[in-house]
């Protein structure tokens, strides 16, 4: 009976590894439960820095790694505190002055997330830290085709 109560649980317990495998190199241990110890909100916090998503997507996403019984219905309440909502797409982004809460180490995050939010830092703080530039926009090109635009 000990392995019912396991088949029933969220995440998969650390040894079984029934989902994709993950590769012993990478320092994540297991995400899955990590994260689940969260708060719900960072979580959110944390998938909506790397991009955009819509509600059904980011619901899809937060559910791969379980939802605690009390954070059930609490989504949309927590992306009026924290995201910007495009109408045009029907989509969710993070609020500016979030950015500088965020953990670069978040368990969530794989080596390819945490070198994308690095980058995605990098071009938020540049125009304020750049005290040689001129007039010219700083790094056009990858930049301006990940931000979102703006009216």
């Amino acid at each position: 009976d000990v392995r019912r109560t396991e088949s029933n649980a969220s995440c998969p317990a650390p040894e079984k590894k029934r989902t994709k495998p993950m590769k012993p190199t990478e320092s994540e241990g297991n995400p899955c439960s990590a994260v689940y110890r969260r708060p719900y909100r960072d979580r959110v916090i944390h998938l909506l820095a790397l991009r955009t998503y819509k509600k059904p997507e980011l619901l899809a996403r937060l559910q791969r790694d379980g939802v605690m019984q009390k954070d059930k219905g609490t989504l949309g309440k927590i992306l009026q505190q924290v995201a910007n909502w495009n109408p045009k797409d029907n989509s969710f982004s993070l609020k500016e002055h979030l950015f500088q809460t965020l953990q670069t180490d978040w368990p969530g995050y794989s080596k390819i997330d945490r070198e994308n939010l690095k980058l995605i830092l990098s071009r938020k703080t540049a125009p304020s830290q750049n005290p040689t530039g001129g007039s010219q926009a700083t790094s056009p090109g990858p930049s301006e085709r990940d931000a979102p635009a703006r009216p």
